[in-house]
């Protein structure tokens, strides 16, 4: 099926331009271009169309083109476990929302300790040194 470039970059923007099977990174001008090195990559289809599955934007994601063909009808739990995987990459939102997400428990958690340490002035330097540590976390794929 031929994809918009609106569509093809919302696939491609799911996984933050991530092979959604082995995490590795995909380039978007090289869509279709079967060089993996080069970051060229197809949409995938998480359920294969033979079995049922839609075009609808829940079931397509980026992937390498050897990846999705080696994966062929297969599962896509299988073809990542081949990677040591169990899900997509996230997306760029999704990320920052766990940063976000990080850096107010983070918070919340230093201002307690620092409330028990050094009383109030404490708990508001706890918070910010705690919210901007947990902002800062690396967030995995």
């Amino acid at each position: 099926m031929a994809y918009t470039a609106d569509r093809l970059f919302s696939i491609f923007s799911k996984t933050h331009g991530n092979c959604h099977i082995c995490h590795g990174r995909l380039v978007f001008p090289c869509y279709g271009v079967s060089d993996a090195e080069r970051g060229g990559w197809e949409v995938e289809h998480s359920i294969p169309k033979s079995l049922g599955g839609t075009e609808h934007l829940n079931n397509l994601y980026p992937a390498h083109i050897s990846c999705n063909r080696s994966k062929g009808k297969g599962s896509t739990r299988g073809a990542r476990a081949q990677y040591g995987l169990t899900r997509a990459p996230y997306s760029q939102a999704k990320k920052e929302s766990i940063r976000d997400d990080n850096m107010m428990y983070g918070g919340m958690v230093g201002a307690i300790f620092g409330g028990l340490v050094a009383g109030p002035p404490g708990a508001a330097v706890g918070a910010a040194l705690f919210g901007a540590a947990g902002r800062r976390t690396k967030v995995p794929g």
